[in-house]
């Protein structure tokens, strides 16, 4: 659906987190560029591009730009009116654990019940410029707490919040240097510090703490949403009204990946080395529990649902301007279709 007064397009970009994402593995497995070299338009990622490109992760600001990433950018964004449609929900728990010291005693959700937990700040720069969905960790960190006092009966209310760091975290700090209270931690200011991914992994072990809590391990889906559970992939609404096809044939090579990660754990666990910028140790304690096997986006009622929740904690702890309609965010025309073109493909190859 290609518009015939719409402007040629010579790039298409997408721009992902440092996690499992079906589209990082279609980019490392080379079928984005294939799919799109075909036509004459290059394929770039903002990660690759750096620079003053790399804003536009956070912002949208590119009109042809796919983007799969934490949700505490892209609702912030949308609630400051940025043109974008919600085409996607992933869900990866990608480690989330709360960290404490040997010998803390602390083992369950209701034994946090009075403790002090690290919470990094909201950065300056990020207040100043009301970019406060920038402040990651801070979110992160919060929700974290939220969900595991939940699965308690507990509220935050019932423990200390103790505001630490306030450094901005660079690309080649965003998984252990995101993390600042684990120093607190070490110090004995805080009692426990929320922490997520492979490289925070890795950070934990070689500091000598402890996994007190399991994120992943609680039951409930509700307990376990943050910054990437749900993840939403987006695209600006000009991207669709003009270049829908390209969009469709984005995603179907994204389902594609999702679909080979299925009976491809080990190289998928390789490729995470470098997406996730870990070592393979601390990629495979990360994610575990056939993640491989739920790759793939979609739309499930009970995705949106989370997402929904998501959207209304970012609402009350103050995170967006104004409140975010998720279901008329939503367009489920493109994946739908991206889903039917696979679907004909998997038939051919059989």
């Amino acid at each position: 659906m290609t518009t015939a007064t719409a402007p040629a397009v010579d790039t298409v970009w997408f721009t992902r987190c440092p996690v499992p994402t079906a589209t990082g593995l279609a980019y490392k497995l080379g079928w984005l560029d294939e799919e799109f070299a075909r036509d004459g338009i290059a394929l770039k990622t903002l990660q690759d591009v750096g620079g003053e490109l790399a804003r536009h992760h956070y912002d949208h600001g590119l009109s042809t730009l796919v983007r799969e990433g934490g949700n505490l950018l892209a609702l912030p964004a949308r609630a400051q009116g940025a043109p974008t449609r919600l085409i996607g929900l992933t869900w990866i728990d990608e480690w989330q654990a709360i960290l404490v010291r040997p010998g803390s005693g602390i083992t369950t959700p209701a034994q946090l019940q009075g403790k002090r937990l690290a919470l990094p700040v909201f950065r300056a720069e990020d207040l100043r410029e009301n970019r406060r969905g920038r402040s990651i960790a801070r979110g992160m960190s919060l929700a974290g707490y939220k969900g595991v006092l939940a699965s308690a009966g507990l509220t935050l209310d019932d423990v200390r919040l103790v505001e630490v760091g306030g450094e901005a975290p660079t690309q080649a700090n965003l998984g252990a240097g995101l993390w600042q209270g684990i120093a607190p931690l070490l110090r004995g200011e805080v009692d426990a510090v929320y922490v997520k991914g492979a490289a925070a992994a890795e950070a934990a072990r070689a500091a000598g703490l402890e996994v007190g809590i399991d994120i992943d391990a609680l039951p409930d889906r509700r307990f376990r949403v943050n910054n990437g559970t749900p993840r939403p992939i987006t695209v600006h609404e000009t991207m669709l009204e003009q270049h829908f096809e390209l969009v469709v044939r984005f995603l179907t090579q994204t389902l594609r990946a999702a679909h080979w990660a299925r009976s491809h754990q080990a190289d998928v666990l390789a490729i995470l080395q470098g997406e996730t910028r870990a070592g393979a140790d601390a990629v495979a304690e990360a994610y575990r529990d056939g993640f491989h096997l739920t790759l793939a986006p979609d739309l499930s009622d009970e995705k949106v649902a989370l997402f929904r929740q998501q959207k209304d904690f970012q609402l009350q702890h103050g995170f967006l301007d104004r409140d975010v309609d998720i279901d008329a965010w939503i367009d489920r025309r493109p994946l739908e279709e991206a889903q039917r073109r696979l679907d004909a493909l998997l038939r051919q190859a059989a």
